[in-house]
């Protein structure tokens, strides 16, 4: 765990906990925010890359690097008790972590590789909404709001991506039973579907990606940081008002008629 910057009391900036905050569109959001003046807890898997997006996020709000492997039960109570002990709330969980998995055909992919991508994507996923539902349940003022990372794949999906589909359509029921749930308590929840913002798990999307005609193209991607200014929008408004879905993707992605 390692921390940077320092809080300040009158007018104490909103605290954020963004899951996969290592690298992508986690780093893309926990920048944004920290430059919009939130204290955010950057969680994700491996230290030194959250060590890295809190150097480059010094110059904005406070920020506290937590090592957490979302699939894990005890490591997701960590991270939320680790918030409530550094910043006594918590006004937002995005929860970005997540996996695509090996683009192999059906019948080829492995029973751990269709738990990995389950675990992680959706299980995790869960498992910090938990965490974070408790928190803002609890404290005062009560409330707050929750992000989840959804992806066009929530609606269409890519040739050979099964397990990756499967968990994001199963995150719009999440998304729903979250904001159903946490009405009575002032918790929001809303989801963002992205299609190809440029990160590490999209860079095939530059050389070729298989389409559902079977052939390969390459497809336009747009920058994370689109994706983050969203977010951030997202997260400022009033807990009286909520975007339920939105969908940021590049303009010409092949997404509209896909398939």
């Amino acid at each position: 765990m390692t921390e940077i910057g320092s809080a300040g009391t009158p007018g104490a900036p909103k605290v954020a906990v963004v899951t996969g905050a290592g690298s992508g569109i986690g780093r893309a959001v926990a920048l944004e925010l920290a430059r919009a003046g939130w204290s955010v807890a950057l969680a994700g898997r491996r230290l030194p890359p959250l060590e890295e997006t809190a150097r480059l996020a010094r110059e904005g709000g406070r920020t506290l690097a937590v090592r957490t492997d979302v699939t894990r039960p005890d490591d997701v109570d960590s991270l939320f008790g680790t918030v409530r002990e550094h910043f006594g709330r918590l006004d937002l969980l995005f929860n970005n972590a997540g996996s695509f998995g090996p683009a192999v055909p059906l019948e080829e992919l492995a029973y751990e590789d269709w738990r990995s991508v389950v675990d992680t994507n959706l299980t995790g996923a869960f498992l910090c909404a938990q965490g974070a539902y408790r928190l803002m349940k609890d404290q005062d003022p009560r409330g707050g709001r929750i992000i989840n990372n959804g992806s066009v794949s929530a609606h269409a999906p890519r040739p050979d991506s099964i397990a990756y589909t499967a968990t994001k359509h199963a995150m719009t029921g999440l998304t729903k039973s979250l904001s159903l749930d946490g009405r009575a308590y002032g918790i929001a929840c809303g989801q963002i579907d992205i299609g190809n913002a440029a990160t590490e798990m999209t860079e095939r999307m530059r050389t070729g990606i298989r389409q559902a005609n079977g052939t390969v193209a390459v497809e336009p991607v747009m920058d994370a940081a689109d994706v983050a200014r969203t977010v951030l929008h997202m997260a400022s408004l009033p807990l009286e008002a909520n975007v339920q879905f939105t969908t940021v993707m590049a303009t010409a992605m092949p997404y509209v008629g896909r398939g």
